[in-house]
Parts: structure tokens; sequence; C-alpha cells
């Protein structure tokens, strides 16, 4: 870790009616720090950024967020805190312009000047929004949607960035492209929690990830580490 813990995870256990998703899910994150979730489909990763963001209340366990317990607190209370998350398919208001979307995204602040600074670094980070800052969303690309989608997160001013699945459907270069404006993020400090299928990209990116199977946790290790483990190149990298 680089930095004093911001986000821990205790013992969290998680369910979907009858069926289990996290059992016994422990993890920090540290200020600054760019941590990866790794793992199959329904291993548990998207359910850990649901219950971080409030979006689903686990049935034990606890999480803390600088050292206060926020479990089970309201999401729209959570993202008061300054933890802001991007959920899985992008979830845009597709009939409402690029602009609107990102206006929407910075509602929390109540700060016109800060939206407008916002604004003018999301437009620097994904150049291709400003072109298309008066088009509805729906007709953007899958890249440049995901693209909004991460700079409407941007606009609430996350202190923490919970990201899910940034690279889902898009093509090799765009996943390039938003990985490269990852980076960007990464060097100016932001704390980021990312779910990604592709394990590859996010080892690239993160200072440290975890690998998650049937909702626990199996690996826990240094990015760098991780990406020469036999057992995690076999099986999630294919190499």
């Amino acid at each position: 870790m680089v930095g004093p813990a911001v986000l821990e995870l205790h013992e969290i256990n998680a369910a979907y009616g009858a069926i289990r998703a996290l059992r016994g899910l422990s993890l920090a994150l540290g200020a600054g720090e760019v941590v990866a979730l790794l793992g199959p489909n329904g291993a548990g990763k998207t359910t850990a950024l649901r219950v971080i963001s409030g979006l689903l209340r686990p049935t034990h366990g606890r999480v803390f967020y600088k050292g206060m317990e926020i479990t089970g607190r309201p999401p729209a209370f959570i993202a008061r805190l300054g933890l802001i998350h991007c959920p899985e398919g992008r979830q845009l208001f597709k009939n409402l312009t690029v602009r609107e979307n990102l206006i929407l995204g910075g509602y929390r602040l109540q700060d016109p000047a800060r939206e407008r600074q916002n604004m003018e670094q999301v437009l620097t980070l994904f150049p291709i929004l400003k072109e298309r800052l008066h088009q509805p969303a729906g007709l953007l690309s899958g890249g440049q949607q995901q693209m909004l989608a991460i700079g409407r997160a941007l606009m609430a001013d996350p202190e923490v960035l919970l990201l899910d699945e940034p690279s889902l459907g898009l093509a090799p270069r765009v996943v390039e492209e938003v990985f490269e404006a990852l980076a960007q993020l990464k060097a100016q400090g932001l704390t980021m929690l990312i779910v990604e299928q592709n394990a590859e990209m996010a080892l690239g990116l993160a200072d440290r990830a975890y690998v998650l199977e049937a909702g626990r946790v199996v690996l826990a290790d240094a990015a760098a580490r991780l990406r020469e483990n036999p057992d995690l190149v076999r099986i999630y990298l294919g190499r």
C-alpha cells in the first residue's frame, strides 16, 4: 500500500437472495493507490463495488472510509463523501447531450465555478467529448460512451473512483485510449479501485491487485509480481 488506508472492507458477506456473492471479503485501498479486482465472471467483483457505494447492503462485515464506518449507508450519502461509482454498462442518459450528462455528474458539488473547472479537465482528458459536446449521448460510439461515463464520474470530484469494467465491449485501440486516460488520472494522484476482465491492462495500471474466486480473495500481491505469478498467467493472462 502506497499511502494510509482510505477504504477498508472487513469480512464482507453479501448475497442476492439465496445466492452468496461475497464470502468473507477483506481488502484495503491506500491514498493515491490504484488497486485492481480481478477474477472470472461471477467472482463477486461488481458486488464488492456495489457494497462499497451503498447499492447493496452486506449480510455481514463492515466497510470503512477514512476511518468512518459507512456499512449500508445510502448511496447518496456515500457519494457526498467523495466515493464515486462509475458502473458497468455506462448507464448514461442517452437522450441527453454529452454536456448535459457531464453537468448531471457534477450535481453534488453545487458550485458552478468548480463544475466549469471539472468540465474543462474532463474535456482535456477526453478531447473527443469536446467535439461531441452537443450531441445526444446515445449517438456516441461505445468507446466514446465509456469516456463519457468516466468523465461524468470525474465531474463529481471523486476522492476515490470506483470503476466497473471500463474496457467492457471496446475495441483494443479504444481500450488503450481509455487506459491511457486512467494512467493520467493515476499520475495526478487519484485513488482508484478498478474491476476489470482485461487482467493484462489492469495489472499494467495498478499498484496492487486482488484476485477473486467464488466471492473470496485467492491471490493478493503487488501488480508487478502478479503479472509473473504462474497461476495468474495460466488462468487469466493466457500466456
